[in-house]
């Protein structure tokens, strides 16, 4: 009895993930895409004195700063990345 639950379980489980791979993970994925999207441009605008691009004044760029700062890297080599047509479209 416990081997017809544990496969009925294992197929159950099959079935889930098939489904939501069918359904849901691309919406995630597109989700996901423009949540980093705003947040890069989040930095941008609060920290683009970085890489040359004032728009803050510093006063309200350092009280945001605690909060920024484990994304600083990651920001800094995505903006200064070259980039061609095929970054344009969404793999």
């Amino acid at each position: 009895m416990r081997k017809i639950i544990a496969r009925l379980k294992s197929y159950y489980e099959w079935l889930r993930g098939f489904m939501y791979g069918m359904m849901v993970y691309d919406m995630v994925r597109g989700f996901r895409r423009q949540r980093g999207d705003l947040e890069h441009l989040f930095v941008l605008i609060s920290f683009g004195d970085l890489i040359g691009v004032p728009i803050l004044p510093p006063y309200y760029s350092l009280r945001l700063l605690p909060y920024i700062v484990p994304m600083i890297n990651l920001w800094r080599r995505r903006m200064l990345r070259e980039k061609d047509l095929t970054d344009l479209v969404a793999d």
